[in-house]
C-alpha cells in the first residue's frame, strides 16, 4: 500500500474539471532504485475491471504488470518472454517456459499456469480479437514445456502469443466471474490497487525475473478529457501523459513531447446490412465526399498522414505493394440520411465527426452526429446501429501482423465487424493471407486482402496518426511504442 508524499495542487485554470484533483500520489523509496513514483495519465478509463480478456490488457502491458509468452520486437518478430523458445511441428508448437519465474502473490510460474490462463482466453465469449478465426487448445508437455495445437496449420502461433490478451496470471486471478490481474502478473511492477475507472497503483515488483525496476511504483489516474491530460503535463501534475490531443501538443515545450508514426487507421465504417450504406453505390458516393487532405490540415494540424488504404506508413512495405484501385460507381444520394456514430475518447474524432458531416452534406446526404464516450458506443457500434461509424484503429495491435486486424474487422465472423460486412470475396482473401507462411508471401497476400476490403467501400481509410506522447523533463527511460503496449518499462524513473 502506499501513502502520498508529494502533494499537487491543480491550477486555479483546471478548477473546472475534476478529472485529476487529487488523483496522482507518490510515495519515496529506500534502497535499491531509490526515487519518486511515476504519475501516468491515461486516456481511456478500463472497460472490463482491468481483465486482461479485453481490451483493458494494453493498460496491463503498458505499466509491465502482465506478460506473455512472447513479446514482439521493433520489426514485429517474435522474441522470448515467459517462453524461452519454441519449435513447430504441423499444427503443434512447443514452448519452453522460463524457470525461476514468480507471480506476483509468490506462486511460481508453471505449465499448469499457462494451460490455464491460455485456455480461459481461448474459450472466451467475445474471443481475443487475436484468436478470430483460430481454433486454439494447450496442454502441459514435457516438464517444463506446454503444447499449443490449433486446428489448421498456423505460422502466426507465435505472435498471437504476444498479445497482451493472452498474458499469464497466478490462479488466484480466476477465481471470480471475471479475470482479476490484483497482485497475479509476473512483471515488474505489482498491480495492487484499482479504484474503478479512477485510478490505479502498482507497486516495485523486487523478485521480477528480468531485474529491478529503476522506478518504485506508478501511480496511474484515467483521464479522457485531452486537454485536462496537457495540461496535466504543463503544471507538473503528470510525469506522463499518452495520447496527446494534436490541439494541445502546440501549447507544450516541444521538448517534452515525441511524435512518433504509429500502425494505426483513422477510418469511416459503412454499414453494408442496413440502412442507406447497404446500397454499394452510396457507399461510393460517400468515399467519393471524403477530402481527407482538409482533415489532416484542419483537425490534426497536419500531424498525420493522408491514407491511401487501411495500412499507413508504419508499414511501409504495403505502400511498395499496392495496385491502383478500381473505385466503384457511385450513385446519387438524393437526401438520404444517415447516422454517424463516434466518441469523445480521443479529442479529434468529434471534430473529424463534424467536417465529415458537412462534405457529406455537401454530397447530397442527410447527416446527424451521436457523439458518446467510447464505453458508452461500443456496443450499439459493433450491432450495427448507425449507418457509419467513425473510429481510431490500430491495425497490428495484437500480433505485429496486419492480418488479425483485417479478420477481425472484414471477415463475415470477424468480433469487430462494425461494416456488418459478409464478402464471400473478402473472405476468401482474409483467409488467404492468415494461412500464407511469414514473410515476402504473407506481405503479398495481406496488401490483397487490403484491396478486396476497399473493393466494397464498407471502410473508408482518411489519415494515419501518429502518437504524441508527453514526458515530463526529468522522466527517463520512457517507451515510445507505436504498437501501444509498452509505456512505463524496468529503466522508466524520475531523474
Amino acid at each position: 500500500m502506499y501513502v502520498p508524499s508529494r502533494p499537487l495542487l491543480l491550477p486555479a485554470v483546471l478548477a473546472a474539471s475534476a478529472l485529476l484533483t487529487g488523483c496522482f500520489a507518490s510515495t519515496e523509496a529506500t534502497g535499491a532504485g531509490a526515487g519518486e513514483r511515476l504519475r501516468v495519465a491515461m486516456m481511456q478509463p478500463p472497460r472490463s475491471g482491468l481483465s486482461p480478456l479485453s481490451d483493458d490488457a494494453f493498460k496491463l502491458s503498458r505499466w509491465s504488470t502482465a506478460e506473455t509468452l512472447v513479446r514482439l520486437n521493433a520489426d514485429g518478430d517474435a522474441e522470448p518472454a515467459l517462453a524461452t523458445g519454441w519449435k513447430q511441428s504441423g499444427r503443434n508448437w512447443t514452448f519452453t517456459l522460463r524457470e525461476d519465474v514468480t507471480f506476483h502473490d509468490g506462486t511460481g510460474l508453471t505449465a499448469e499456469a499457462v494451460v490455464r490462463s491460455l485456455t480461459e482466453a481461448a474459450g472466451a465469449s467475445p474471443k481475443p480479437r487475436i484468436l478470430d478465426g483460430v481454433e486454439l487448445t494447450v496442454k502441459e508437455g514435457e516438464p517444463g514445456t506446454v503444447l499449443v495445437t490449433t486446428a489448421d496449420e498456423d505460422p502466426l502461433v507465435p505472435q498471437r502469443l504476444s498479445s497482451p490478451q493472452l498474458s499469464i496470471l497466478a490462479a488466484k486471478a480466476y477465481r471470480g466471474k471475471t479475470v482479476n490481474p490484483v497482485g497475479a502478473g509476473t512483471g515488474p511492477f505489482e498491480l495492487t490497487e484499482v479504484d474503478g475507472t479512477s485510478s490505479a497503483a502498482l507497486d516495485r515488483y523486487d523478485h521480477y525475473w528480468g531485474g529491478t525496476a529503476k522506478a518504485p511504483g506508478i501511480d496511474v489516474t484515467f483521464v479522457p478529457d485531452g486537454t485536462a491530460r496537457a495540461a496535466a503535463l504543463r503544471s507538473g501534475e503528470a510525469d506522463i501523459v499518452e495520447a496527446v490531443p494534436v490541439s494541445q501538443a502546440a501549447l507544450l515545450d516541444r521538448d517534452l513531447i515525441t511524435e512518433v508514426p504509429m500502425p494505426r487507421t483513422n477510418t469511416l465504417y459503412l454499414n453494408t446490412e442496413r440502412g442507406a450504406f447497404k446500397d454499394p453505390a452510396l457507399r461510393a458516393a460517400a468515399r467519393e465526399a471524403i477530402d481527407a487532405e482538409s482533415i489532416v490540415k484542419g483537425v490534426y494540424e497536419g500531424r498525420a498522414d493522408v491514407a491511401e488504404g487501411l495500412l499507413g506508413p508504419a508499414l511501409p512495405w504495403a505502400a511498395g505493394l499496392r495496385e491502383p484501385a478500381r473505385p466503384a460507381k457511385s450513385g446519387d444520394p438524393a437526401g438520404k440520411s444517415i447516422t454517424i456514430g463516434t466518441f469523445t475518447d480521443r479529442a479529434e474524432l468529434p471534430e473529424v465527426a463534424a467536417a465529415l458531416q458537412q462534405q457529406l452534406q455537401k454530397a447530397g446526404f442527410k447527416v446527424k452526429l451521436e457523439v458518446r464516450e467510447y464505453a458508452n458506443i461500443e456496443s450499439d457500434a459493433l450491432t450495427g446501429a448507425f449507418d457509419a461509424f467513425i473510429l481510431s484503429r490500430a491495425t497490428v495491435l495484437d500480433s505485429g501482423d496486419p492480418a488479425a486486424y483485417l479478420y477481425s474487422d472484414f471477415a463475415s465472423d470477424g468480433s469487430f465487424n462494425i461494416p456488418q460486412l459478409a464478402d464471400p470475396a473478402v473472405d476468401k482473401a482474409l483467409s488467404r493471407a492468415g494461412a500464407t507462411p511469414t514473410g515476402d508471401a504473407r506481405r503479398r497476400a495481406v496488401v490483397d486482402a487490403e484491396a478486396a476490403v476497399l473493393a466494397t467501400d464498407a471502410a473508408v481509410p482518411m489519415l494515419h496518426e501518429r502518437v504524441i506522447q508527453g514526458d515530463a523533463a526529468d522522466v527517463a527511460g520512457a517507451a515510445h511504442d507505436p504498437r501501444e503496449r509498452e509505456l512505463v518499462t524496468l529503466d522508466t524513473h524520475l531523474k
